[in-house]
């Protein structure tokens, strides 16, 4: 029995759990202050935290996905075809690492959002022990998330962008889940998790869930469905959907100048970085774990055959192809 320590507040928490109940793997869901403990047994302190049967723990989500499927048989969530994985993959990276920033961005930049957010979480985290701990741990909490909106992108000069590219990305699915829940097929892929992880975030905070509730009815229904697909069967396709490629157009005009951007920085020695997106600004300090990612997709990218890697690119676009090798 696996055992997962996270947080319904937390977008990687909730991708996890959606995850492992889709693929009917056995496992106890854990939150509150016993997170804490798990936290001490891997190196880096954040969650979700995943305790294997035999003991051992690990987090980082993306690794984990594709540890569970060395592991498990059945019910796989990467797509059989091997463009089409790619695809997915890209996808998945993309929805972890900047769709985390319109969460964060309309969870710490207005007052009505801080409070309730940071409320809730103290709520989420201590199971009682009193209203007057609770919200003075909010505040306390509160105040280091907005005193680290400037680290990680979330500024109110840099939203313009963030927002615009939210908004695409729910556009997107709004045309597309009443026609199919999923990207690849009848069944959902990493990249649906990982957008749902992001997404349900934005579905509970007070101004992006008025704003999806208003303009974005059937996506943010689709988070209820996303939350327990134990009971769905499905197949793969063989060819990715409509949405998915626009996905993939928004990212390349996002995702990819920012990728791009901040390795250049980081190999002429710069602290900060910054480029121009669907209309807007945006500038922030380095990040080296992007580095990696970067490198990833360019290992998984280089590792398709060449037919493979040509039906890739006719999916990914100009920017994405140029930017990992192609």
């Amino acid at each position: 029995m696996y055992t997962l320590y996270g947080a319904i507040a937390s977008p990687y928490s909730m991708k996890m759990r959606s995850l492992l109940r889709y693929r009917r793997i056995p496992f106890v869901w854990i939150d509150g202050e016993a997170v804490a403990e798990a936290l001490k047994h891997v190196r880096a302190p954040v969650i979700p935290v995943l305790e294997y049967p035999d003991g051992h723990f690990a987090n980082d989500s993306t690794p984990l996905i594709y540890d569970l499927e060395a592991r498990h048989a059945g019910r796989s969530v990467v797509p059989r075809d091997p463009a089409q994985a790619f695809l997915a993959h890209l996808l998945e990276d993309f929805a972890d690492e900047w769709m985390t920033k319109p969460m964060f961005g309309y969870r710490w930049l207005e007052d009505v959002d801080q409070i309730q957010m940071s409320r809730w979480l103290a709520f989420d985290r201590l199971h009682g022990g009193g209203i007057a701990r609770s919200q003075s741990e909010a505040e306390a909490f509160r105040a280091r998330q907005v005193g680290r909106m400037s680290i990680v992108g979330c500024t109110r000069e840099n939203f313009p962008l963030i927002e615009a590219s939210a908004r695409a990305v729910l556009t997107a699915l709004e045309a597309h889940v009443t026609d199919s829940f999923f990207l690849f097929g009848s069944r959902p892929s990493l990249a649906e998790f990982a957008l749902y992880g992001q997404l349900s975030q934005l579905g509970t905070d007070p101004t992006p869930q008025a704003m999806m509730r208003a303009e974005y009815p059937y996506a943010y229904r689709w988070l209820a469905h996303m939350d327990d697909l134990s009971g769905h069967e499905g197949e793969w396709s063989g060819e990715p959907s409509a949405c998915a490629l626009e996905l993939v157009r928004i990212s390349g005009e996002v995702y990819a100048p920012f990728l791009a951007a901040n390795a250049a920085a980081i190999e002429a020695g710069d602290s900060e970085f910054g480029f121009e997106a669907l209309g807007h600004s945006y500038a922030q300090g380095t990040f080296k774990y992007q580095l990696k990612c970067l490198a990833d997709l360019r290992a998984r990218y280089a590792a398709l055959s060449d037919a493979d890697r040509v039906r890739a690119d006719a999916w990914i676009g100009a920017a994405w192809s140029e930017l990992l090798g192609g």
